[in-house]
């Protein structure tokens, strides 16, 4: 057992399994017991704790927990003073930004804040979205709401401020958007005393770079492929290479062929590979990764 420890926090609930697999991919044997709320990352530097993203930013600036993964939007509405490490892309629906915005029923009359004088608004974000309408000059009642808040409007309040990913919940419930208030991500952040003592600073900079390196690799994958000397040129003219590919000699008889292997994104690949069948490469092949260290 080391004699230091870093202690971080983990969401739990809906950012929980992708928080997971996002550390397993990192190089962290993760174990969770479900009756626990304390995974094993299988690193005796670590104490880990899983807790509400909502619970996360009090607690880390107030020295309980050293650093966590939490969303941006938390850290706002606690309105606390953290060290943002880093932004990590991802969410429970894929590796997007989350949007918190204002919306109303699709037939209601309101267009602005300034419409929302004397209304009622359902949020999580009750302190933001106080914020927001004294910004504007508005008074309206804020409640705040424990869940199903899109399905509150209009029946019993006239309108809310929610998060959405792609906006498809406030569409299926009949509501349009009228403000977006800030866009959201997770991010790895740390209180300034952890981010004062060298030696957890270095190991929450070295988990960072580690988290970062599993997300980069989410969006590339490796291809490989052999190509006669005659058709390289072609070949690599085709490829948009995160760096210039790694072109090496084949061995056993292989005069006159080379091994060309480079990193590309994802989306690239339905329309690169017949473009490198057409250029001469044969024996293509594609290869996830696990990490890529920029």
């Amino acid at each position: 057992m080391s004699d230091r420890q870093l202690r971080i926090g983990l969401p739990k609930g809906s950012l929980q399994n992708s928080t997971i697999e996002l550390f397993q991919k990192a190089g962290f044997s993760v174990t969770v017991d479900e009756r626990a709320y304390s995974p094993d990352l299988g690193d005796d530097e670590l104490w880990s704790v899983l807790l509400r993203a909502q619970e996360l930013p009090e607690y880390i600036a107030h020295g309980v927990l050293d650093c966590g993964l939490t969303g941006y939007d938390w850290i706002v509405e606690r309105d606390v003073d953290l060290v943002e490490v880093s932004d990590l892309i991802y969410a429970k629906g894929g590796m997007r930004p989350y949007h918190w915005v204002l919306a109303v029923h699709e037939n209601s009359q309101i267009e602005s804040w300034k419409d929302l004088q004397g209304k009622r608004i359902a949020t999580e974000l009750v302190g933001v979205t106080r914020r927001f309408l004294e910004k504007h000059g508005v008074e309206a009642e804020v409640e705040f709401s424990w869940g199903a808040t899109e399905a509150k409007c209009p029946d019993l309040v006239d309108a809310v401020v929610e998060g959405t990913e792609t906006g498809s919940t406030l569409r299926a419930n009949n509501l349009r958007i009228i403000d977006t208030l800030f866009s959201s991500c997770t991010k790895f952040v740390a209180n300034k005393k952890a981010w004062a003592d060298p030696w957890k600073r270095k190991k929450i900079e070295s988990i960072s770079l580690l988290l970062n390196a599993a997300l980069e690799a989410e969006n590339k994958v490796v291809l490989k492929m052999n190509v006669q000397k005659s058709d390289l040129d072609e070949v690599v003219n085709c490829l948009p290479a995160l760096k210039k590919p790694t072109i090496s000699p084949l061995a056993n008889n292989g005069e006159g062929w080379v091994a060309v292997e480079t990193v590309v994104d994802v989306k690239q690949v339905k329309d690169l590979i017949p473009a490198l069948k057409a250029a001469g490469a044969q024996g293509i092949i594609e290869y996830g990764l696990n990490k890529v260290v920029m």
